[in-house]
């Protein structure tokens, strides 16, 4: 039996690998990846590497063995992934996994923005499957905004159509904490968790923070949803992916990433990490 990463050469995954080798042999990890030179790294220390395609369903055949603990990472291509994520669930279900793990989204099934769906969608193929399953269900990562502070130092704002939204964000090391735990643990399987911040923030909570740390003025600027499309689109995102990041501050809005189930923090053993560590660590490295 192995611990498998899907997606281990991704940001998420070298994290949860990076985390699984802080207790468990490297002879027992192993990362799935597209790339073999990508993921040299992970071989120099050990971890068994299986080349495979989310997109290339015969390339998965071999990707996974009977007893497998599996974690399936969503992802990246919004709009494919439905298709690619059965690909992996079918070649698990014919390896006879013992486990699949899925980072899906807050909310599960009610969460009900764009984003969602295919997460949604994917779930469900999982629940079809039979297979013994751990739900994962992602929070907003914080890096979200951290990775993103060039343009709102320049402009000093924070441009959203969140209104008065909370946003209950971890860390991607949290998350990948969390990860590593139900592929270690025992009693996680057929469990759903609902993954978040232990506290729920505001964008102009966020504002006044980056204001408190640069020593500069930075505002929360809510604006209307057709007019964040227009400020996304300029500065350069596809016009379908703008649309889906300001369908996300609407549910935002709407609290659908508010939530604090306290799942995330039993889960690592310890609080989440905290916006303003967070916020410090990226202005720093900035």
């Amino acid at each position: 039996m192995s611990i498998v990463v899907t997606g281990a050469t991704g940001a998420l995954g070298r994290l949860v690998v990076d985390t699984l080798l802080t207790t468990v042999p490297a002879g027992e990890v192993v990362a799935v990846v597209r790339d073999k030179e990508k993921a040299a790294a992970l071989a120099a220390r050990g971890v068994e590497l299986r080349i495979a395609d989310y997109s290339r369903p015969e390339t998965l055949a071999g990707a996974f063995r009977s007893g497998d603990r599996v974690l399936l990472i969503s992802g990246s291509e919004v709009g494919r992934r439905v298709a690619q994520h059965a690909a992996v669930i079918d070649a698990a279900k014919a390896a006879g996994v013992a486990q699949l793990a899925y980072t899906g989204i807050l909310g599960g099934p009610d969460a009900d923005f764009t984003l969602a769906d295919e997460h949604r969608a994917t779930e469900q193929l999982i629940l079809d499957s039979g297979l013994p399953y751990t739900f994962l269900r992602n929070g907003w990562y914080t890096e979200n905004y951290t990775a993103n502070l060039a343009p709102v130092l320049a402009h000093h704002a924070v441009v959203a159509n969140a209104g008065d939204g909370r946003i209950a964000s971890a860390s991607r090391a949290d998350y990948a904490a969390a990860a590593a735990a139900v592929l270690t643990g025992d009693g996680h399987l057929n469990t759903a968790y609902e993954l978040s911040g232990d506290t729920a923030w505001s964008l102009a909570e966020y504002a006044a923070l980056l204001s408190e740390l640069t020593g500069e003025e930075i505002a929360y600027q809510n604006v209307p949803a057709a007019a964040h499309q227009e400020v996304l689109v300029g500065a350069g995102l596809p016009e379908g992916f703008a649309a889906i990041l300001v369908d996300v501050d609407e549910a935002i809005g709407r609290g659908r990433l508010a939530g604090t189930s306290g799942d995330l923090a039993r889960l690592i053993g310890r609080p989440t990490t905290p916006l303003a560590e967070a916020v410090r660590a990226a202005l720093s490295a900035a």
